[in-house]
């Protein structure tokens, strides 16, 4: 099993937290973005630069994704695509996707597109906690417990 990280967008506290579990659990984390990303010395983690452009990490993440891998992402269609491949998608805030879930998140993002399109304001995001950060931890550490050693 590996780690990806959609990494131009997520939060540098849970970069951070990632790096630790990585170091700990041993297991390969590599985060991919379009820009230059500082990481720190360690074997278990890498950094991927792809080339800018729209969805261009998100392509390379589903090109290297196998069965089994765990991609930290937001974005809503990487996460589908991962758990078609037979990946496992975690948000920043620590939630789950899954096949029962992005169906649903994929129609209301969709339907907030067309909001937003249509001039609407949608708002965004709250702003992210701590608590978004200690269920972040937790369901990483879950998820490492039960799938780390395979």
């Amino acid at each position: 099993m590996r780690i990806w990280v959609d990494a131009d967008a997520c939060p540098s506290v849970i970069k951070d937290i990632l790096f630790r579990a990585a170091d700990r659990t041993r297991i390969s984390t590599t985060l991919v973005a379009n820009r230059l990303l500082r990481i720190p010395p360690s074997r278990y983690i890498k950094a991927l630069q792809v080339p800018g452009g729209f969805d261009v990490a998100d392509d390379k993440i589903v090109e290297l994704v196998q069965l089994g891998d765990l991609v930290i992402t937001a974005d809503i269609p990487l996460a589908a695509f991962v758990i078609e491949k037979g990946g496992h998608a975690l948000n920043p805030r620590g939630e789950f996707y899954t096949p029962d879930t992005i169906r649903e998140r994929l129609g209301l993002r969709n339907f907030l597109d067309e909001l937003r399109g249509s001039g609407v304001d949608t708002g965004g995001p709250s702003s992210f906690s701590q608590g978004d950060r200690l269920t972040f931890a937790n369901q990483l550490d879950r998820f490492l417990a039960k799938h780390g050693n395979r």
